[in-house]
């Protein structure tokens, strides 16, 4: 449990990917430091579960704005926009985490549809989320955003798809941070390493999990990014 904190007193975050691993880490961790935190998964028991955790962190104190959402379906991110100005007038915080492993195999034998779901999941989701989000960044006073890469961004023999797609996420999100470098807004990518979850578990089914830092080890870097005085702008980072 990390201590309560007010490092992102009054902040604003969005988190894909939340009901689980990385993004379930970050948000708690993120409600923890004094955010308010919306989340966003295809899974509403797992968005519940993490929203309990936070009650219980917190005593009661701190509760997540919960957003069931297939990141697959365009229009429907693109509603969150509206939702979120509405209620909120900005957003402070964009997480981009959700995504897709894929098939490990040759390129030449993914299949049609997986190769499909790599994208709108790994590229085209966070393609909508910049397109609708960024005039709500802008309106905050120091708005922030961070998606996470990978060590296989440019390519890697049978990481297919998702070698393709996070390399393809890595130019979209340089591309997008310089257009932003004459506003407040700050945007990076940040590469997490090994960590346990059940993404790497996938890729790695013969590696310990044990032997791997746990998510809630590495959510300094998402907190250190997403504070005020951050100064880094259109970088790779590296989590670990």
């Amino acid at each position: 449990m990390v201590d309560s904190g007010t490092r992102l007193a009054g902040k604003v975050a969005l988190i894909t990917g939340a009901s689980r691993g990385i993004g379930a880490a970050v948000a708690k961790r993120y409600a923890a430091e004094g955010a308010h935190v919306i989340l966003t998964a295809r899974t509403v028991a797992g968005l519940e579960e993490v929203d309990d955790a936070i009650r219980e962190e917190s005593g009661g104190k701190a509760q997540a704005t919960l957003v069931p959402l297939d990141l697959q379906q365009g229009a429907e991110i693109e509603k969150l926009a509206p939702a979120i100005g509405g209620r909120f007038e900005k957003l402070d915080i964009l997480v981009g985490n959700a995504g897709l492993l894929g098939e490990m195999t040759f390129v030449s034998q993914i299949e049609t549809d997986s190769w499909q779901n790599l994208i709108d999941i790994n590229l085209t989701a966070n393609w909508h989320l910049i397109r609708t989000l960024q005039p709500l960044l802008l309106e905050s006073e120091a708005g922030r955003a961070m998606f996470l890469t990978t060590g296989v961004a440019g390519g890697r023999a049978y990481w297919g798809g998702y070698a393709v797609t996070k390399t393809a996420l890595e130019a979209l999100v340089r591309t997008w941070a310089e257009e932003m470098s004459e506003t407040a807004l700050k945007i990076n990518l940040i590469n997490p390493g090994a960590v346990r979850t059940a993404m790497r578990a996938d890729a790695y089914p013969g590696e310990d999990p044990m032997t791997l830092p746990t998510p809630e080890d590495i959510t300094d870097v998402f907190v250190e990014l997403a504070e005020v005085d951050c100064k880094r702008h259109g970088e790779v980072i590296n989590a670990q």
